[in-house]
């Protein structure tokens, strides 16, 4: 079985799956939808994981750098039940603080010009947040 991991914004829904041992996370594509159509999302993820054997899901939990939480993570507990009641699924909340940011450093790195790490930041945040749970799953 495989793990997704999700990375949500107002206008995409980045995603990532596991290889089958769950040991490396992969990038799979963005959903674009209109701002703050979540079902629509939902339904597009449906569409794309439905030959899948899914786990779970880790989705990013955007706290604030002092660890509480606001209004965008409010938005990601309210998407976590509509993943709950749509794939009957755990949904593993998972800490995403700077993973953008990383995504957008490694882009750099790589020399990939500001218009393609627009489009892909965040299926790259959605790996690094599934890398860094199927890491922290190894150490336990």
């Amino acid at each position: 079985m495989k793990i997704v991991g999700l990375d949500l914004g107002s206008k995409t829904l980045g995603i990532a799956i596991s290889d089958p041992s769950n040991i490396i996370a992969n990038k799979l594509e963005t959903i674009t939808f209109t701002n703050n159509d979540f079902e629509y999302a939902i339904e597009r993820l449906f569409a794309i994981l439905k030959d899948e054997d899914i786990e779970c899901f880790v989705l990013g939990l955007p706290k604030n750098m002092d660890g509480s939480l606001g209004f965008q993570a409010q938005v990601s507990i309210d998407f976590k039940e509509m993943l709950i009641k749509k794939f009957e699924k755990d949904v593993i909340l998972w800490d995403e603080r700077l993973t953008s940011k990383m995504a957008e450093s490694m882009m750099i790195s790589a020399n990939l010009t500001r218009k393609k790490r627009k489009t892909k930041v965040d299926f790259v945040a959605a790996t690094i947040i599934l890398q860094s749970y199927l890491d922290s799953r190894k150490r336990v």
